[in-house]
């Protein structure tokens, strides 16, 4: 497997990456376009476009039969660092792939100096949780947006200079 940098030109890949690896989650938590339009289910071209112009960083891991996942993430301050969007397809779980992708942003956070590592996710989505905390991801604040059909869970990985 490879990670390598995206561009903007790679946006098509990386939404069709992004919503067919969250299909799943969309089913299993009841997300359509109406209760949800923003989930990364729903991940359009425009969307990665946006997120590129304000300066978050994609990545794509390949395999030799082309991407099979991603993730971005970016640096709101000089201590803090976000991972967004990771995404593995669905036939490609369970192969390292995520593991790794998480990994490469952790790397890139203790290289910029960072303090954190913050994420949100689904906070139902107990079995997701609980990967990342076998990254050393801690659960942080619960929080309900009126906007949203579920709650937010934060969690947060403190980087150590390696």
């Amino acid at each position: 497997m490879h990670i390598r940098p995206a561009t903007v030109n790679d946006s098509a890949i990386l939404a069709n990456l992004i919503s067919e690896s969250n299909k799943d989650v969309a089913a299993l938590f009841g997300l359509n376009r109406e209760n949800c339009p923003k989930h990364p289910s729903f991940c359009e071209a425009g969307w990665i476009e946006s997120d590129i112009a304000r300066g978050e960083l994609y990545f794509i891991a390949e395999l030799e039969a082309g991407p099979v996942g991603c993730v971005a993430t970016e640096y709101p301050s000089p201590h803090i660092a976000y991972l967004n969007r990771l995404a593995v397809l669905p036939t490609h779980r369970r192969q390292g792939i995520g593991a790794a992708l998480t990994e490469f942003v952790l790397q890139l956070a203790r290289q910029h100096g960072v303090q954190s590592v913050s994420i949100g996710v689904i906070g139902e989505h107990v079995a997701l949780q609980r990967w990342y905390q076998t990254f050393g991801f801690v659960a942080g604040e619960l929080k309900q947006f009126e906007h949203l059909p579920f709650s937010v869970r934060y969690m947060a990985y403190v980087v150590s200079a390696a």
